[in-house]
């Protein structure tokens, strides 16, 4: 046992002669911050990627900011990774800005498509708001309920009130298909300014 560990010695004497020890640190040094940076890269496209798929489940799950989450993903991207530029940065804000009024108009939209007056829109709108409070399916009745809420109180019937909540269900539904597009638009063009960037 002590031949071995002698030999280790004259070994380690060796290789500090010939000047190989500092070469080996340098090399294991080099391999250590690459592995290092290696790994923080996978770190930043782990969280990029998964405030991506968020933010496009968040385009239909109520109380998620979808693609606000989509545009934050983007974000850390660029000041982490910089795999793209500011100009997919201003178009995935326009897309995101797009997609928000969209989240608010669209029942309001359907329920004056469906002749809705004032009232009804403005129900509309409340309803949409206090429907995110209620999940999946207040995202659908909130509208609904508030724009024949706004028709009523209006003074309007019955009949032409639920005219206008229907305008509005179908409005928000459009809404939701709309907003889930823009998300998938939106991974897809970063996705594409990451690769060629």
């Amino acid at each position: 046992m002590d031949a071995d560990f002698d030999a280790v010695l004259e070994f380690r004497k060796f290789i500090r002669l010939a000047g190989v020890a500092d070469f080996c640190e340098r090399e294991v040094e080099l391999l250590r911050g690459f592995v290092e940076d290696r790994g923080m890269e996978i770190l930043w496209w782990t969280l990029t990627l998964g405030l991506m798929v968020v933010g496009l489940v968040g385009t239909v799950v109520p109380l998620l900011p979808g693609t606000i989450l989509i545009l934050a993903g983007a974000l850390l991207n660029y000041f982490t990774l910089q795999s793209i530029g500011w100009p997919t940065l201003i178009g995935l804000t326009l897309c995101m800005l797009l997609a928000q009024v969209l989240d608010i108009v669209s029942g309001a939209v359907g329920a004056k498509w469906f002749g809705a007056t004032r009232w009804g829109a403005i129900g509309g709108i409340l309803g949409a708001i206090v429907g995110l409070f209620f999940g999946l399916i207040g995202i659908f009745i909130g509208p609904l309920v508030g724009a024949l809420l706004g028709e009523l109180l209006g003074g309007k019937g019955i009949l032409p009130a639920g005219k206008s909540g229907w305008g509005t269900f179908l409005g928000t539904t459009a809404g939701i298909i709309g907003k889930v597009a823009i998300g998938i638009i939106m991974i897809a063009w970063f996705a594409i300014a990451a690769i060629l960037g």
